[in-house]
């Protein structure tokens, strides 16, 4: 299997995408505010697990551990259909997201 990196998961989510267009009427800057929503919806799940099940459960029983990481996965997958209804690049982001790492490093 491939690594995956930023711009292979982007791949991958238009694949995704492009496979069930008719289904969920493909992505465009019109559709961001939807897909942010669904994210929020994903990062409630997350939350959810974290407040029912706790650090220990994610930590040491598998199948909360397993639950947990597929809902990460959903997130990310909805964090970039957003990317990708703004046509945001792999190369774009890994620069900024640079950039923004230096100057947090410099911080306090």
């Amino acid at each position: 299997m491939k690594r995956l990196d930023i711009s292979t998961m982007l791949d991958l989510q238009k694949e995704l995408q492009d496979k069930y267009q008719d289904l969920w009427g493909g992505l465009s800057f019109h559709k961001a505010k939807e897909q942010l929503l669904w994210l929020y919806g994903e990062l409630g799940e997350v939350g959810d697990i974290i407040k029912k099940k706790g650090d220990a459960g994610i930590m040491n029983d598998p199948q909360v551990r397993s639950d947990f990481i597929e809902e990460m996965c959903d997130v990310l997958m909805y964090f970039h259909d957003i990317l990708l209804c703004y046509n945001i690049s792999a190369e774009e982001l890994e620069s900024v997201y640079q950039k923004k790492h230096q100057f947090n490093m410099k911080r306090w």
